[in-house]
């Protein structure tokens, strides 16, 4: 069975590494494109869906973070569903940034939730501080249906020192330590293009160890957050990569709020504009390492 994971590896291949994040706040909305008689729920699908026209040929995948959107109320995860459909039906990579980090049958309803149902998504993400079977609920859905999960191991933000940075008796740091559980966890799922169904997420802002993480899980798919706003370039970012794929690259604000940095270009367009942008930069930083 061909995985999602394995039809991310060809979406990279084929369109590059750049992750549209559709994390989309109202504020974001230029102001003469709200319409008045619409909830904030149904313009921002309407935003969210001139984003995704515009750069759907030049992203790999999108992913879309739930909070926006249940922030919103009933109307805000009208907005979430019909987001993950819009994306789902033309045969997109779409992930459900929601990182749910529970056990038992709380995490199986979660599973359900979110790789089922009405907000189906391809992928997931998890926060796995409660152990491993904060992850297996999920494995059913990988090993019947495909789907990819991408597992918290070291993050983009400060606080990423607090715990993740700490180490331990042998030497490891606590993210190390994590990402070798979920590595030797994910071999049960490896798909055609090499790489697991279970993936990782490693924030790109940190780059001291980047040679070393993506040496040591050379058969773990990355979903790589930290890159614009949150200070990750394309050169920090292209040593996660393996010849340009192996992960996904996120940027939510510095594509959404791109229109704010080009004047006179219409919001679609500068998104567009932005993930050319950052797809050229990136493929650039992955020759200059390669060559």
């Amino acid at each position: 069975m061909k995985t999602n994971m394995d039809k991310l590896y060809d979406a990279v291949a084929q369109r590059g590494p750049v992750c549209v994040g559709l994390d989309t706040d109202p504020s974001y909305l230029p102001a003469d494109f709200v319409r008045s008689e619409l909830t904030a729920g149904e313009n921002l699908v309407r935003f969210n869906r001139a984003i995704f026209e515009a750069t759907k040929d030049v992203a790999g995948c999108f992913k879309v973070q739930i909070a926006y959107y249940e922030a919103l109320g009933l109307d805000g995860l009208r907005a979430y569903a019909e987001t993950l459909k819009m994306v789902r039906e033309v045969g997109l990579p779409v992930i459900a940034d929601t990182k749910r980090g529970d056990i038992a049958k709380t995490a199986e309803m979660y599973a359900r939730a979110h790789l089922d149902g009405e907000f189906e998504a391809d992928y997931v993400t998890l926060a796995p501080y409660m152990g491993l079977d904060s992850i297996r609920p999920y494995m059913p859905y990988v090993t019947e249906k495909g789907k990819g999960l991408f597992v918290l191991v070291r993050t983009s933000n400060p606080g990423a020192k607090d715990f993740e940075y700490e180490k331990l008796a042998d030497g490891r740091h606590v993210y190390d330590m994590v990402g070798d559980k979920l590595n030797a966890m994910g071999k049960e799922c490896l798909g055609e293009s090499g790489y697991s169904s279970l993936g990782l997420v490693i924030g790109g802002t940190h780059i001291e160890e980047a040679a070393e993480i993506r040496a040591r899980y050379q058969d773990s798919f990355f979903l790589i957050p930290g890159y614009g706003a949150q200070g990750g370039t394309a050169a920090d970012i292209a040593q996660y990569l393996t010849k340009g794929n192996g992960g996904v690259v996120n940027s939510s604000r510095s594509v959404l709020l791109a229109w704010k940095k080009q004047p006179g270009v219409a919001f679609d367009q500068a998104a567009r504009n932005e993930c050319e942008h950052m797809r050229a930069a990136i493929a650039a930083e992955c020759a200059r390492l390669e060559g």
